[in-house]
């Protein structure tokens, strides 16, 4: 099988692009590399990298063309990324997808990568139940809200994925990922940012939100979700939640935290971002069904992982 992973040297795609690879497919990675990084984890891939913007549409004239399946998990993501240039958020996101669904061949199987902030606003305001199904109706709560742009751009995705790929017979399935969380990320997570934090001594050591609950979903697990989905006749034109059902509270996360790096300093408690979610957790009763996932990397295992990712590198020399 031919697969063309769009974002590939970013967080998620190195991850899909490994397994893609151990499974004895033929992989091609595009980026921009605005996020991803030329490091050795990429080279160690050994596969084709194009440099390209997905903005502009001449980038796709380069591409070869005959692939399998196609990934598009190329977007600007991050809280403050967003809420530094929601502008850029909206015209990356969505141009990137339209003019990839310009560009896709029919019978090209594409997997888009949508995310949980695509009805967080109903969260917000108490009218979608948690643990969430695929089936809630979309809102963003104040559309003035710089945060919410990612959620937007998203929003959008799914509708043109929907329709356009539907039109031109682009068998497709759209994953919402719900905190996914590993090495190599960045630091614009909780899980790193919390993680870095520690390694690096902070006394006293702020945590805000920490009476909110999550679901954690290590890489590995949100691959393994995408690789089946993929691989499944029966989720084509399917939107279907990846994540983890397993909830904790960002308190009992800081916890581990100090504890993997045997850190004991006074935790400062403070309040939530504004726009934060009070709670977030996936139905993944159909991911289950299409599919038999179960999530099998523990959060203690998944944060110990990508603890040990981080605190590797932020070794002197």
């Amino acid at each position: 099988m031919r697969a063309l992973v769009l974002g590939g040297a970013g967080f998620i795609g190195l991850h899909l692009s490994r397994r893609l690879l151990a499974d004895g497919h033929e992989v091609t990675i595009v980026d921009d590399f605005s996020r991803g990084e030329e490091d050795r984890e990429l080279a160690a891939l050994s596969v084709p990298v194009l440099h390209a913007d997905l903005t502009d549409p001449a980038s796709y004239r380069d591409f070869p063309r005959g692939w399998d399946q196609v990934y598009l998990l190329a977007a600007v993501v991050g809280v403050r990324n967003v809420e530094r240039d929601p502008a850029r958020v909206i015209r990356t996101n969505t141009f990137s997808l339209l003019h990839l669904l310009d560009w896709l061949e029919p019978g090209t199987r594409l997997f888009f990568a949508s995310t949980s902030e695509a009805y967080a606003g109903g969260v917000s305001a108490g009218v979608v139940a948690v643990p969430t199904p695929e089936s809630v109706p979309l809102m963003v709560r104040d559309i003035t809200a710089p945060r919410f742009a990612y959620g937007v751009s998203k929003l959008l995705g799914e509708a043109a994925v929907v329709h356009t790929a539907r039109a031109r017979g682009i068998p497709y399935v759209i994953g919402r990922f719900h905190n996914v969380y590993g090495a190599r990320m960045g630091a614009d997570h909780v899980v790193p940012e919390l993680s870095l934090r520690a390694i690096g001594g902070e006394d006293p050591f702020p945590v805000y939100g920490g009476e909110q609950m999550r679901a954690f979903c290590h890489v590995d697990d949100a691959v393994e979700a995408m690789v089946r989905l993929m691989d499944t006749g029966a989720a084509a034109g399917e939107i279907v939640h990846i994540g983890n059902d397993t909830e904790t509270t960002i308190a009992d996360l800081a916890e581990l935290i100090l504890r993997l790096a045997g850190h004991r300093p006074r935790l400062d408690l403070l309040p939530a971002p504004p726009g934060s979610v009070a709670r977030r957790c996936p139905d993944l009763a159909k991911l289950r069904a299409l599919t038999g996932y179960e999530p099998k990397v523990t959060l203690a295992e998944g944060v110990r992982r990508t603890f040990r990712w981080y605190a590797e590198r932020a070794e002197p020399g």
